[in-house]
């Protein structure tokens, strides 16, 4: 497993000369398995970067949100794979009684706030909903589960 940090700056992003040590961006960081899959733990500013070094794939992309606080999604609509048509790409977050995942995140991916809406997005883009994900784990664990 490879593990790179693209962001890890708290709530407000603030790249530049005086934070080139630590970082600038906001959470974001990729795990490639041992197998290749693509693993992003969340969507912070850090996934543009991420997003434009990413070498296209055909294997599926997986961003794993943690929560939905702004600064864990505010990359998101700023990740090159995204308005490739040929990208597959797996969003897993916290489930919630009062709306989908699909629909939170459209919320912050739609007009005003950005030019696109999730549905206008040219990638296979798919939601998926875990009640665990925001939890604490009780062990570490790298898999992806089988479609």
């Amino acid at each position: 497993m490879k593990l790179k940090v693209w962001g890890a700056r708290g709530s407000v992003p603030a790249p530049g000369p005086e934070t080139m040590r630590y970082g600038g961006n906001t959470s974001c960081v990729e795990l490639t398995l041992s197998d290749g899959c693509t693993l992003i733990l969340d969507a912070g500013t850090g996934i543009r970067n991420l997003g434009l070094a990413l070498p296209r794939v055909e294997r599926p992309i997986h961003i794993l949100l943690t929560h939905l606080h702004l600064d864990h999604i505010q990359g998101l609509m700023f990740f090159a794979p995204l308005f490739r048509p040929e990208s597959e790409i797996i969003v897993w977050g916290p489930a919630s009684p009062e709306a989908s995942l699909r629909e939170r995140v459209g919320r912050y991916i739609s007009a005003p706030l950005a030019p696109v809406e999730v549905r206008e997005l040219p990638s296979a883009l798919s939601f998926r909903e875990d009640p665990r994900a925001g939890c604490q784990p009780s062990r570490a664990d790298a898999r992806i589960p089988d479609r």
